[in-house]
């Protein structure tokens, strides 16, 4: 069902039940609370597997050749 699992808030720093604070403010749904419980180390984990995947990597901004933008018109 739609309102089972549980939820980690990043209001409360907590871990409640789907009945507690609106979607926007927590992560979830988690299948346990001990899942819920570790909610941030995952997402982390994940961040830094994305940050330091080699398939994902941009260049700099100010690398010579990353070309430009149409915004880069409006730049003071």
């Amino acid at each position: 069902m739609w309102n089972d699992g549980w939820y980690y808030c990043l209001v409360h720093k907590a871990v409640e039940p789907y009945e507690a604070c609106r979607a926007a403010q927590r992560l979830g749904p988690y299948p346990t609370r001990e899942d819920a419980a570790e909610a941030l180390a995952n997402a982390q984990a994940r961040n830094d597997a994305w940050d330091n995947d080699p398939r994902f990597n941009d260049p700099d901004e100010d690398d010579d050749d990353y070309g430009t933008s149409a915004f880069d018109t409006f730049r003071p």
